[in-house]
């Protein structure tokens, strides 16, 4: 698995975890006898895990306006309830009632299972602008009162990764000058494909939940209560790995710095150095 060069560090880290836990499993119920054969292993060379994002207020809203629907109130529903890509699928209307989205089960490649942890099955509070934006998708749907909250032709749960594929992405990535895609753009075409910038890139739909973290942190929400939203059962786990913060105190010093820099650089300014002429008949 490491020489495929697929899988980073952290990867490998849960895999090694998961294979301990097996063997562990297997002795307990008798199928296996010895020393855990994970537990002296090491980890092979692979690439480190690339820093994650965060999607902020501004690019949530700029997807959002880019986006034919439903792909834009799933994004929408990404951002503003922090839910897994499996609990997003697994959102069904007989389960949104009194304000609440109650999250009873996830679906991941196409199974149905319950959620991550017990911390999981929890209820996420609607804000009034994501209800509104269920109360037309309803209607559009003709108002069902079960199944899923994003189905796809045959009534089942829509795959996010084929929303993804076949909507987001063409949407973000066109040109600013025709706001064509990139594949309309060929030796025929009046000019060059230049990516419309401003349009968030994708970063996956785990960056909306990373994203909801940061934003209710910067809003002031206590840790505890934003890692009972996303549904983790250690606050450690969203301090570490879902809330992207700048060091606030590193700020203010560096501010400090620059106004302290540039009131010395203004009391100690020297005259304009001026042109040096060159002496003739030296080179």
């Amino acid at each position: 698995m490491a020489r495929t060069g697929r899988f980073n560090k952290h990867t490998m880290q849960h895999i090694k975890m998961f294979l301990s836990g097996a063997f562990v499993v297997a002795a307990q119920q008798g199928f296996f006898s010895g020393v855990n054969p994970a537990t002296d292993t090491s980890i092979p060379k692979v690439r480190e895990a690339k820093e994650t994002y965060a999607y902020n207020l501004e690019e949530v809203l700029t997807m959002v306006a880019a986006l034919p629907e439903p792909a834009a109130t799933i994004v929408f529903t990404a951002a503003f309830t922090g839910g897994r890509r499996g609990e997003l699928r697994g959102m069904r209307w007989e389960n949104y009632r009194d304000g609440h989205m109650f999250i009873k089960q996830s679906i991941w490649n196409g199974i149905t299972t319950d959620p991550k942890s017990n911390n999981s099955k929890r209820a996420i509070p609607i804000i009034s602008q994501l209800a509104a934006r269920f109360a037309a998708l309803r209607d559009s749907q003709a108002n069902p009162t079960a199944g899923p909250v994003f189905p796809n032709g045959q009534g089942k749960a829509v795959c996010l990764d084929s929303i993804k594929a076949r909507v987001i992405e063409p949407a973000l990535n066109v040109c600013g000058l025709c706001a064509k895609p990139e594949k309309e753009h060929n030796s025929k075409t009046e000019h060059k494909y230049e990516r419309n910038k401003v349009l968030p890139e994708w970063h996956g739909w785990h960056a909306f939940r990373r994203g909801a973290a940061t934003n209710l942190h910067r809003l002031g929400v206590d840790d505890l209560t934003i890692s009972r939203i996303l549904g983790h059962s250690d606050v450690s786990v969203t301090r570490k790995c879902y809330i992207k913060t700048v060091d606030e105190n590193a700020v203010a010093a560096m501010q400090k710095l620059e106004t302290k820099l540039e009131s010395e650089l203004t009391a100690t300014q020297l005259p304009p150095i001026q042109k040096v002429q060159p002496i003739k008949g030296v080179m």
